[in-house]
């Protein structure tokens, strides 16, 4: 794993909302604005940048957990800003926490967590699930 990355160091992304990105559940549409899961997956994203520049050709990330506070819609068509900062950098081990805002306004805020692990440390941990 490379150290390269402090505490406080800093990944943008922008994402545009599109309909696929809305709330819709196997009972149908809920809102048509961006979900809290679309959301929490394009914040996962942001976060992950760090790791894609940490790990080794033979390591590879995987995700701890994420925590989202949804704190208002973004509209179908809005651009979504996210920006992560690393909270945490302890072995392996890389917090962040993250904003995600139209504009200036606060859409979201949380904390994800990710791990780097040799690869082949991970498809052992998956092959003893099935």
């Amino acid at each position: 794993m490379l150290n390269k990355f402090q505490i406080g160091d800093k990944k943008k992304i922008s994402h545009l909302v599109i309909t696929a990105d809305a709330a819709t559940f196997e009972s149908g549409d809920v809102h048509p604005v961006y979900s809290t899961f679309a959301l929490a997956r394009d914040a996962e994203w942001c976060c992950r940048l760090f790791v894609l520049e940490m790990k080794e050709s033979d390591e590879e990330g995987i995700g701890t957990f994420i925590q989202v506070n949804h704190q208002s819609p973004a509209l179908i068509g809005q651009q979504v800003d996210f920006e992560a900062t690393i909270k945490l950098l302890e072995r392996n081990s890389i917090i962040c926490s993250f904003v995600a805002k139209v504009g200036e306004r606060v859409v979201a805020t949380g904390e994800q967590g990710q791990k780097i692990l040799k690869k082949e440390k991970i498809d052992t941990l998956f092959l003893q699930l099935k």
